[in-house]
């Protein structure tokens, strides 16, 4: 049976072959498995080092034969990670030595971490709330750095202090009304509801920014929605293998070798994009080809950016003349007049009055690249806000949506003098609502559907 009394171990750097690799300790035997597993050079025990001390010696495994010379140091509760002992081993990156120190602490009584075991524990010991917890993860998963700001602007704090403030307060007013109610002789001041409207309206207010960020924090998340769209052999696929630096679209010579929509994530200009790869748009009598271009007008239906591809080496047609038309659809379009590289047949000055911006390019040699992250991060500029206040997680929202609504329904209440219970009932409700935020209250599965996103060794 898994508790908390275990003493868990696991490989917190990956498994592949890197200068450095870390294996990491966490339970009440940490510090005796260290002494068994480990050899200072200075011949003291680990459990005869202090706290947070890099010490340098020799790793043992399960026959107390040297596996690497490597450092050590341990944090004992509850001013660690977890809020129990834990310890690192700091050894030369070999998947071997790292998968060898595992066996040796588990043949002195470790057994192995399940997947965000120590950050679980970190939440379970009050190191952490839920939202920091799953900033975490969202450190070790961003792909731009203003999303890894982001990140750790909450896993500081940022999310936590919001909540925190609101339910201070909501707390504060529903116990000047029940300290009343139940202790009438004494000298308390009197509750009105008026005492606390302004409270209760800069606290909706502060939890509305928040709600308003979610859209840009889904962009900083998953990627502005955007969609490669052109005729057949335009060089879209190129251009998504370009963007993506690597070969992952069938490029050929053929028209309508994409025949289905293709998405991978990338960074453009310091914006990250959701970029879909779709058919070229035309009419054709292959049913299967037909099917490719209905989901490429789905994709672009859906996309917040389209990157129209035109050939330049190629006349101008009517086919080029419907993707221009689609391309209007959306909220923000670029034309990409490709294979500048090649005698052009038209001039990309035609473009200009149909887009948002027209960028000269050519898959082959990369040029235009540079115009094209521009005009991206001139189009969907990175959301501007303090580091930690933009808020990317659809848990978060919906725990702080209900709290909004609860509030709102307090100040409505209050608008219509109903009596003071109605609105403390409302006020309570938002406080249930900001428990599940920050875990206060939470159901076993939420959880369980938190810590499963996390690598094991986090």
């Amino acid at each position: 049976m898994v508790t908390q009394r275990d003493t868990i171990a696991a490989v917190a750097s990956g498994g592949v072959v890197a200068a450095i690799g870390i294996v990491r300790v966490s339970g009440p035997e940490t510090v005796k498995l260290m002494d068994g597993v480990f050899r200072p050079a200075d011949g003291k025990p680990m459990s005869a080092h202090a706290d947070r001390q890099l010490v340098y010696g020799e790793l043992l495994d399960g026959e107390d034969r040297v596996l690497d010379l490597c450092l050590c140091t341990v944090s004992r509760a509850p001013r660690s990670y977890t809020g129990e002992d834990t310890a690192e081993l700091q050894c030369h990156g070999s998947p071997v030595v790292l998968r060898a120190a595992l066996e040796s602490l588990f043949a002195r009584g470790a057994r192995q971490a399940l997947a965000g075991e120590f950050t679980r524990r970190a939440f379970l010991n009050g190191r952490l709330d839920l939202t920091r917890a799953e900033a975490v993860i969202d450190i070790i998963e961003a792909r731009t750095p203003l999303a890894a700001r982001n990140a750790a602007g909450q896993l500081s704090g940022a999310v936590q202090r919001c909540a925190d403030e609101v339910y201070d307060l909501l707390a504060d007013i529903c116990s000047h009304y029940h300290a009343v109610l139940d202790y009438p002789d004494e000298d308390i001041e009197p509750f009105t509801l008026e005492k606390y409207a302004a409270d209760i309206a800069g606290a909706d207010r502060k939890l509305l920014r928040l709600l308003d960020s979610f859209e840009r924090g889904q962009y900083l998340e998953h990627g502005v929605p955007t969609a490669i769209i052109g005729r057949p052999n335009a060089g879209k696929s190129s251009w998504l293998n370009a963007l993506l630096g690597y070969e992952r679209a069938i490029v050929t010579d053929v028209a309508g070798t994409t025949r289905d929509t293709l998405s991978e994530g990338c960074v453009v200009g310091g914006v990250a994009l959701r970029l879909t790869d779709t058919a070229g748009l035309r009419d054709t009598a292959d049913a299967v080809e037909a099917a490719g271009v209905e989901r490429a007008l789905g994709a672009a239906g859906s996309a917040d950016l389209i990157l129209a591809v035109f050939d330049l080496s190629r006349d101008w047609s009517e086919e080029d003349e419907r993707v221009c038309a689609l391309a209007r659809t959306a909220p923000r379009a670029v034309a990409l007049a490709n294979k500048s590289d090649l005698p052009p047949r038209w001039d990309a000055a035609l473009l200009r009055d149909r887009f948002d911006a027209v960028c000269v390019v050519s898959a082959r040699d990369g040029s235009g690249l540079d115009e094209l992250s521009q005009a991206v991060r001139t189009l969907c500029p990175p959301p501007e806000a303090a580091a930690g206040e933009i808020l990317t997680n659809t848990r978060q929202r919906d725990a702080i949506a209900r709290a909004e609504e609860y509030l709102a329904a307090a100040a409505e209440a209050m608008r219509g003098l109903w009596p003071p219970d109605a609105v403390l009932t409302e006020c309570e409700g938002a406080m249930g609502a900001l428990s599940e935020l920050t875990g206060r209250l939470v159901r076993e599965d939420v959880t369980e559907r938190i810590f499963s996103r996390f690598c094991v060794g986090k």
